[in-house]
């Protein structure tokens, strides 16, 4: 346990560190780039490779994994079929969209930027291969290596952003550096440096890619097959569970109706980053609360235990929320004041990472009952949800509605997964507890919104004290009401 915990913390602070950093590029690129436009250019791609690599790895880290522990198979066989079959798929891939970038990028809407979908293309498909290496470290419990091997990455991606979008600007006039560096590509440097970052990432890789070549347990066909099998039917869920994600990201070009699609795209892909804070919260929660739950399934209390931590989660996700929405005032500074108009989107976003991470605390029933497939019914009946509300209603409201799409997606599957999860695994929620902290919580934020005639700093005073209320009222609440379940 104290090994599990150890490496929790060491898996879970890279990532959030990571996560942290490369957030830390929003106010870069809204500052930096020349328009909105070149953001919605960055929103739209990257929301597009984060499926295109759940697709590409279709599964097979978490094959990786099952069969590399099972007893009878050579680990080695298994890395090496894992990594053989993936890097296959993943060398096809960057070769057909290389050799068909330029209709890509024209369905896409950027015909005069082909070269942004190769170079994604090629950034895609490392990744995807690299996810099996970096899989095959967590097997070997390296996760230092693992750990400074991803936090590479970010630095440098960010210092190859710097030096591209800041530092060569300022530096024009060099005979080496105006040789080659095109002030006008602007946000064609962002996947520049991104392929730079992730080829060195992967020559880095190398000792681990190569482990274990030279031997009899190689590639298995026979194996593979087994793989396909158990790996191909978790595509399915990742590629729901994905598009609930990203969905808003990639089609609202295609569903916009006005003629600044990207320009729009690009305002609420900064301030949807703004609200990320809350994400990285629930991130940090889920890498300590996995493991937790599977160690606690066969004690006495687990099922309190899990109460409680559902409490706290909301408990503290309110308390996060209520900040961001006070002090909105000085974090809108991380972004441009041209992007400003879309702040509106924060406060449904923080609600819908509420209602995301409060769905995670809740699917642990269909884990812990090996019940998995309605965690599959869910995500296609949020995918169902998010596709048909953006169809419908983005044409007339833009951005607004994309993210209300994953709001009420999110609560519809949270609701559902409750309601079903209840009749297989009786969780005891402190539903009044509960109740009691949400209804604070509604209230302070409606007294807050009534503070709007007020001056920016004395609102900012004033929802101060109502988060001290708040916090007070949750102390009070724990310390008098009875537990009701």
């Amino acid at each position: 346990m104290r090994l599990l915990a150890k490496e929790t913390a060491i898996y879970g602070l890279s990532s959030i560190i990571g996560k942290f950093l490369n957030w830390l590029l929003v106010p870069l690129y809204t500052y930096v780039l020349a328009q909105q436009a070149d953001y919605g250019i960055v929103t739209n791609l990257y929301a597009w490779t984060a499926l295109l690599l759940v697709i590409l790895t279709y599964g097979m880290e978490t094959g990786f994994f099952r069969f590399a522990n099972e007893q009878g198979l050579n680990p080695t066989t298994v890395y090496r079929t894992t990594m053989t079959s993936v890097g296959t798929t993943s060398l096809l891939f960057a070769i057909v969209c290389w050799v068909f970038q330029g209709p890509i990028a024209a369905w896409l809407g950027y015909a005069d930027h082909k070269e942004f979908i190769g170079l994604l293309a090629i950034v895609v498909a490392m990744d995807a291969f690299a996810c099996i290496p970096f899989a095959y470290l967590r097997y070997q419990k390296k996760a230092i290596r693992f750990a400074a091997l991803k936090l590479l990455f970010v630095f440098l991606n960010i210092v190859l952003n710097i030096f591209f979008l800041v530092l060569c600007p300022l530096w024009q006039g060099n005979a080496w550096l105006d040789s080659w560096y095109d002030p006008d590509y602007g946000v064609g440097y962002v996947f520049v440096a991104n392929i730079l970052a992730t080829g060195i990432q992967t020559l880095c890789l190398l000792p681990t890619i190569l482990a274990g070549g030279k031997t009899e347990h190689n590639f298995s066909g026979e194996l593979l097959i087994r793989m396909l099998r158990y790996s191909l039917p978790l595509l399915v869920l990742g590629v729901c569970g994905i598009m609930n994600q990203t969905l808003d990201r990639i089609l609202f070009p295609f569903l916009y109706d006005g003629t600044d699609a990207q320009a729009q795209l690009g305002i609420y892909g900064a301030c949807f980053k703004v609200a990320m804070v809350m994400m990285m919260f629930t991130q940090a929660f889920r890498y300590a609360y996995e493991p937790f739950v599977f160690a606690k399934q066969k004690e006495k209390d687990s099922l309190t235990a899990y109460a409680d931590a559902m409490k706290y989660y909301i408990y503290f996700s309110y308390l996060i929320m209520l900040g961001m929405v006070v002090y909105l005032d000085l974090l809108k500074y991380l972004i441009a004041p041209s992007y400003w108009e879309g702040l509106r989107v924060v406060p449904i976003v923080l609600w819908t990472y509420i209602f995301q991470g409060i769905y995670f605390n809740l699917s642990f029933w269909y884990k812990l009952t090996d019940k998995t497939q309605w965690g599959a019914w869910f995500s296609l009946i949020g995918l169902v949800i998010t596709f048909a509300l953006q169809v419908l209603l983005v044409p007339k409201y833009g951005y607004m509605a994309s993210a209300a799409s994953s709001l009420v997606c999110y609560f519809v599957i949270m609701l559902l997964s409750y309601f079903v999860g209840k009749r297989h695994l009786a969780i005891p929620y402190d539903f009044k507890r509960i109740a009691i902290a949400t209804g604070i919580c509604l209230l302070i934020l409606a007294g807050y919104y009534a503070s709007n005639g007020m001056g920016t700093w004395t609102r900012m005073a004033v929802g101060t004290g109502l988060i001290v209320v708040y916090m007070v009222g949750v102390w009070l609440t724990n310390r008098t009401t009875s537990r009701a379940h």
